[in-house]
């Protein structure tokens, strides 16, 4: 995919992957929006990247995500990078259940909606792209962050499914997976392990994009998915330290 004269909506896009995923794409020649909470970050973001601009919108709310599919109008790529971890144990004390919850309705459930509702927007483009930011976790859970493992595998049972859907349909819309390692972004401070740094990242996301890659694996992640195709369950032990 030709990233040059795109306009790609990036949520989450003030800091961490989204901001650097708009900074590649910009110098590309593609004009981007950011969206996100904080304003602050916004703005500071879009200072440092040419032809950019934000919407504040927090896209777990429903009249937020209406306002900022109508402001962002016509665009050509969609880049589901907002997410939220909170690392919360099943058996830790913490309340599970909202946790969950809060997790489930950021990676996934707001993904859905903004998927659906940029859908007829997409395929007027004629050349268009979902590119959702999921996770190494997306293959094996972690009983640390079991919650926000389950929210990312169910967004990479939904993007293959998309994908399908839309290649039967004909439609001109590329659905993008995206499999990070650990990351050295907020989401990740305070966890003591190896981290990519979001750059990396972000230029890999560039060149999978550019190449039709619609599974961009990096780091460790191409380890951990070899060997889940391999073992699953020792996989999934290695990976908790048993």
């Amino acid at each position: 995919m030709n990233i040059q004269g795109k306009t790609a909506l990036i949520t989450g896009g003030g800091r961490g992957i989204g901001l650097h995923i708009a900074k590649l794409f910009s110098a590309k020649g593609a004009k981007v929006i950011l969206s996100g909470r904080n304003e602050a970050s916004l703005k500071q973001a879009v200072a440092s990247i040419n032809n950019a601009s934000y919407i504040v919108s927090d896209i777990t709310n429903e009249k937020d995500v209406e306002n900022l599919v109508q402001k962002a109008g016509q665009i050509d790529i969609l880049v589901n990078n907002a997410g939220v971890l909170h690392g919360a144990s099943v058996d830790g004390g913490e309340n599970f259940l909202a946790t969950a919850k809060d997790e489930m309705n950021l990676n996934y459930f707001a993904v859905l909606q903004l998927t659906e509702l940029f859908l007829p927007v997409l395929k007027k483009s004629g050349d268009a792209a979902i590119i959702n930011i999921q996770s190494i976790l997306s293959y094996v859970p972690l009983t640390m962050a079991l919650s926000y493992s389950a929210s990312k595998a169910a967004l990479h049972s939904y993007s293959q499914g998309l994908r399908l859907v839309l290649q039967k349909k004909g439609a001109a819309v590329k659905v993008f997976e995206v499999f990070p390692p650990y990351i050295d972004t907020d989401m990740t401070k305070g966890v003591e392990v190896d981290k990519m740094k979001p750059e990396d990242l972000a230029a890999d996301i560039l060149e999978g994009v550019e190449n039709d890659q619609f599974a961009i694996r990096s780091g460790l992640t191409r380890e951990v998915y070899q060997m889940w195709h391999q073992a699953p369950e020792n996989t999934v032990a290695q990976i908790n330290g048993l």
